[in-house]
């Protein structure tokens, strides 16, 4: 939520607003106040008409300490209201510090919500009031007023949210630090694997080392016994004797003085070698032979989740459109996982259970040789520093052995749906829309990513908001349209943002900035008079999703879930933006354009 949509249910009868916060946090920009309507600063009571503005924070610097926060509950007055925001996370509010000096004060609190920003999680909003006056529901609206029946609601809602949140509190704590002992095994695995994969290929390397210089000592050994050989007097009296042998009238004749040139060439050889025997000898003929030798390599940093393991083929089929997917078979499993060196070995228990396929019957007992296999790869794949998951989208009961494997962590559910397998016109926008959010195959592998800390494939849909705001009506429409959105936009790029108070984007973790976006999809926003629904980059992102297209728009003829030729483009792949090519071009260019009904609501 947004603070403007906190306070404005509030702002009846209110004619002025007193800043009483002491850090040097600003709450102006968040605030969006009617006209007529500006903050000041005072040290007088706040009374009837006046609300006062409070902060409090575990950075005294940033949201103030508790002593100025305190202090200026002192200075209310009945009739006065109060809003007050708090910098620590919703579920370590430190409200107990605040609230004796509330009930001492008649300070009532009318409504509390979570605020959407980096460092402001929580707000409330309260009244100096003589009686007790009625509570809001979950939507900000007052209850019918009824002085005993509010007073036994807030009690019996009292102790039973007490309950509630002391179980759900004790059950984060267990999570957090269930997640912080998973994270350092984790890191302890891949550095312990790491380090076990160097000292593997130092020793590798030695051995190999040492069987070079072998072999080329061996090499140079037996070219020192050929040499010796073909020069050896012995070699060349047993050609002149087989050549002698072979025609007896001429050789026979010619063997004589042969012979005795060989005895003579070898006692003249003899004499000078023993004089000069320290001479150096005569270099070897260069090679005058050229070889080229060409080698191929691309080396990048992994920009996708890689996985190898056991899957189906509609979960490979699936998964492979966000990541990078090798499936490994019985034979082949230790030979894949050395070379692909995946981020994340992954068996799925339905491929293990399934009627066909080369891992059936691994884990049930009926193939003891496939529960070895796939216990080695288990085994290599965690030697290597990478998590071995079981995705065990059926009961565990169907394949009891897969359970008592050592794996670093059990995924349970359904591996998702490709939005790419729905019918819109069969299921509709709604579940268009669920699916993309919460049950897409896209969400499953980020689920994945995250635990053997890859890049997570839901980055695919950062989009960027091209704007010109021109003055503060303008920023306010901005902000009001980006926060607005159920897919909130990653970025705000803003030609000239001098003078412009941008702020409340950036501490609801928008990054605004100037130049060229940096998300892989763009939406130009720069019309700022247009009304754009919440649902817009949804609705626009599930298209894209579905279609897998370059550019998703709207036509004149009002195209719903089509492809089409030409468009208005709502939303353009930051790659086809770069080109700087004119829309009405990108179709003749191969890029895919797909059309979703309807014009944006002016």
């Amino acid at each position: 939520m947004r603070l403007t949509d906190l306070l404005h249910p509030h702002l009846d009868d209110v004619t002025s607003v007193v800043d009483a916060t002491r850090g040097g946090l600003r709450l102006d920009p968040y605030l969006h106040l009617p006209p007529g309507v500006e903050p000041t600063r005072h040290e007088q009571p706040v009374g009837e008409g006046e609300l006062m503005l409070l902060c409090y924070g575990p950075d005294p610097a940033l949201h103030g300490d508790e002593a100025d926060c305190l202090a200026a509950l002192e200075r209310m007055r009945p009739g006065g209201r109060g809003l007050i925001v708090f910098g620590h996370p919703g579920t370590d509010l430190p409200y107990h510090r605040l609230l004796d000096a509330l009930v001492a004060h008649r300070c009532q609190v009318l409504h509390a919500a979570a605020l959407g920003y980096t460092h402001l999680h929580a707000g409330a909003v309260f009244a100096c009031t003589e009686e007790l006056l009625p509570p809001h529901d979950w939507f900000g609206h007052p209850l019918p007023a009824d002085g005993f029946a509010t007073a036994l609601r807030i009690a019996d809602e009292y102790v039973l949210a007490d309950f509630v949140s002391r179980s759900q509190r004790a059950r984060l704590i267990d999570l957090e630090r269930a997640a912080e002992e998973t994270a350092r095994a984790l890191e302890t695995a891949r550095e312990d694997g790491l380090a076990e994969r160097l000292a593997a290929a130092l020793r590798d390397k030695d051995q190999l080392s040492s069987a070079l210089r072998g072999a080329r000592e061996r090499t140079g050994v037996l070219e020192a016994r050929v040499a010796m050989l073909e020069g050896s007097t012995s070699l060349r009296v047993g050609k002149a004797l087989v050549s002698a042998a072979r025609s007896p009238k001429r050789g026979a004749a010619r063997l004589p003085g042969e012979l005795y040139g060989l005895w003579r060439h070898r006692k003249a050889k003899g004499r000078p070698a023993r004089a000069a025997s320290a001479a150096p000898a005569p270099e070897a003929a260069a090679d005058d032979r050229f070889y080229l030798s060409h080698r191929a390599l691309s080396v990048a940093p992994r920009d996708r989740l890689v996985i190898t393991g056991v899957l189906t083929d509609r979960t490979a089929a699936d998964f492979a459109a966000d990541a990078v997917v090798s499936r490994v078979l019985p034979h082949d499993g230790r030979l894949l996982v050395e070379r692909t060196d995946p981020d994340v070995f992954l068996v799925q228990l339905g491929a293990c259970t399934g009627e066909t396929g080369p891992w059936t019957l691994t884990g049930t007992g009926h193939a003891p040789d496939l529960d070895r296999r796939l216990a080695e790869l288990i085994s290599q794949a965690r030697g290597l520093g990478r998590a071995a998951v079981l995705w065990r989208d059926g009961p565990a009961s169907s394949a009891p052995g897969l359970s008592q494997l050592p794996w670093d962590a059990v995924l349970d559910g359904d591996t998702g749906t490709a939005l790419s397998r729905l019918d819109p016109v069969t299921d509709g926008r709604d579940r268009l829309r669920d699916v993309f959010q919460q049950d897409s195959t896209r969400v499953r592998l980020a689920r994945l990513a995250e635990l053997a800390g890859a890049p997570a494939p839901t980055a695919e849909r950062r989009v960027a908001v091209l704007a010109a705001p021109r003055n503060a009506t303008d920023v306010a429409r901005l902000v009001a349209q980006t926060l607005c959105q159920l897919h909130r936009p990653a970025e705000v790029v803003v030609a000239d943002p001098v003078g412009l108070d941008l702020g409340e984007l950036t501490a609801a973790s928008v990054t605004v900035h100037s130049g060229p976006p940096t998300a892989p999809w763009v939406a130009d926003w720069t019309d700022l008079t247009e009304d754009r629904p919440d649902t817009l980059l949804l609705d626009l992102l599930c298209a894209q999703e579905f279609s897998g297209a370059d550019a998703v728009g709207h036509t004149p003829a009002a195209d719903d879930y089509a492809f089409v030729p030409a468009l208005t483009p709502l939303l353009v792949r930051r790659s086809l933006l770069d080109t700087g090519t004119p829309p009405d071009t990108w179709s003749r260019a191969g890029h895919r354009l797909f059309a979703v009904r309807g014009k944006e609501p002016s």
